[in-house]
């Protein structure tokens, strides 16, 4: 069972297999006995596992297959048109795909070596970290705004190509779930001719798509992104709220290369207006290293705590070294010893005005101060997200315009005058009326502020 104990009726901890497949399904039942433990190995059974691979990885998936056939309705996608270059298509395209191309050589290298266990871990990933969490939040507003048109067919092409080759390496280890979607998008698209996706082939990788550099750079983004998010989150700023810079100390001219590169899509993502790159931190971002006990302890033995207070007594100069070149040499006793970078822990400390994170190699300084025109396109981002709730919660059509009366306020009136253009575009309104007196309406708050809106169907 979860504590480690074996399953007995004495015990009373045995569960009825029939029963959890009859609530939880066999699928997820099946995902997680495999993707828990190797079938050779104990498996500490514990019905909240399932759960949460019903929830994070079944659920996942389910709402990135339901987003794709929402808007894949709404404009009449079938995969009627030829396929859209791979030079033609934008970089994030090509990023998926590169991505698709490698999880499927994975996948299919640990099938081969009978390792199912690591097949379902790198499916588990790629769904979650890149295909939900990157690559379908960063392209939404390019299957719901726009026309019809290259870009759209692009992404509609390259999520469908993306849905489609999972569920096909998913199936030998979920056979009901992977069917159900396979025989679904098929219907619509008839790109293969069986009626199933067991007598479908097994996906082939293939290497022409496959962008090692791409991939790497993107990764690089999303380590950026992640590190300046979970400072938004340390100093309780909204993503929504724009903050002015992002500072990023960078070890070599690479390392600038791609970070410029990807330069417009790390803004986008953690809504700043600026990035800048610093070659040498020392005077700016102070950082303090210690030991990483675990990973040297067997290496240097009863050496251990003499290179301990070494590096612990590192300046900014050897914890610059270290970052660069990636290792630093110590003298202990007579013998040079190389320390690497796995092998210790830096963290920046925050400077006036700013927060700043470390992982790894990488830092990033987020700059935290709020001027007032920052606010006001805060304020704006906000009113848009509590009109886009009103239009679901009221049941509006995805392309529905509307009307929005407001009731005149000092506090937000001239931050929502001022994007009046933008929150339009936004909430499909042709205009936003204010007035003095509203008589019946919704309630809503920006940021700290109490607005009352009506917001009606036009037409």
């Amino acid at each position: 069972d979860k504590n480690g104990n074996k399953m007995s009726k004495r015990l009373g901890n045995v569960v009825n297999p029939f029963e959890t497949i009859e609530k939880y399904g066999a699928d997820a039942t099946r995902w997680y006995l495999i993707t828990n433990a190797s079938p050779w190995d104990n498996l500490k059974f514990d019905i909240a596992g399932i759960q949460e691979v019903q929830r994070k990885f079944f659920g996942t998936l389910y709402n990135t297959y339901q987003f794709f056939v929402l808007y894949a309705n709404v404009d009449g996608f079938a995969f009627k048109e030829a396929p859209v270059a791979l030079a033609d298509r934008p970089e994030i395209d090509r990023w998926i795909l590169s991505s698709l191309n490698t999880l499927v050589k994975k996948v299919t290298a640990a099938m081969d070596d009978y390792e199912p266990t690591l097949a379902g871990r790198a499916i588990e990933e790629f769904v979650d970290e890149h295909l939900s969490n990157w690559y379908v939040r960063l392209c939404r507003r390019r299957f719901w705004k726009g026309e019809y048109e290259l870009d759209k067919i692009s992404a509609y092409q390259t999520l469908y190509e993306c849905l489609e080759t999972i569920v096909r390496l998913m199936a030998p280890i979920s056979p009901f779930f992977s069917d159900a979607v396979f025989r679904n998008l098929n219907a619509v698209t008839g790109r293969f001719t069986v009626g199933s996706v067991h007598h479908a082939d097994f996906p082939v990788a293939n290497e022409s798509v496959v962008d090692s550099a791409l991939e790497e750079r993107m990764q690089l983004a999303q380590d950026v992104c992640s590190l300046v998010l979970s400072l938004r989150k340390k100093v309780n700023i909204k993503v929504r709220q724009p903050l002015h810079k992002v500072l990023i100390p960078v070890l070599n001219p690479s390392m600038k290369q791609q970070l410029e590169l990807i330069e417009d899509l790390i803004k986008a993502e953690v809504n700043v207006k600026e990035m800048e790159y610093i070659t040498e931190t020392e005077g700016i971002i102070k950082k303090k290293i210690k030991p990483n006990f675990k990973a040297l302890g067997t290496k240097l033995g009863a050496k251990m705590k003499a290179a301990g207070a070494l590096i612990t007594a590192f300046g900014q100069h050897e914890i610059a070294t270290i970052e660069k070149e990636g290792q630093i040499s110590l003298d202990l006793d007579g013998e040079t010893v190389h320390i690497l970078l796995s092998e210790v822990e830096i963290a920046a400390e925050d400077i006036p005005g700013w927060s700043v994170a470390s992982k790894g190699s990488l830092t990033v300084a987020l700059d935290i101060t709020l001027t007032d025109e920052l606010k006001q396109e805060g304020d704006a981002r906000e009113f848009v997200n509590r009109i886009q709730n009103i239009r679901k919660e009221s049941g509006f059509e995805l392309t529905d315009r509307i009307f929005v009366t407001v009731l005149e306020t000092e506090s937000l009136k001239p931050s929502i005058v001022k994007y009046n253009d933008y929150i339009c575009r936004e909430i499909l309104a042709d205009v936003i009326q204010w007035v003095p007196e509203i008589n019946d309406g919704t309630e809503i708050e920006v940021n700290d502020s109490l607005l009352k809106v009506v917001v009606n169907k036009k037409g």
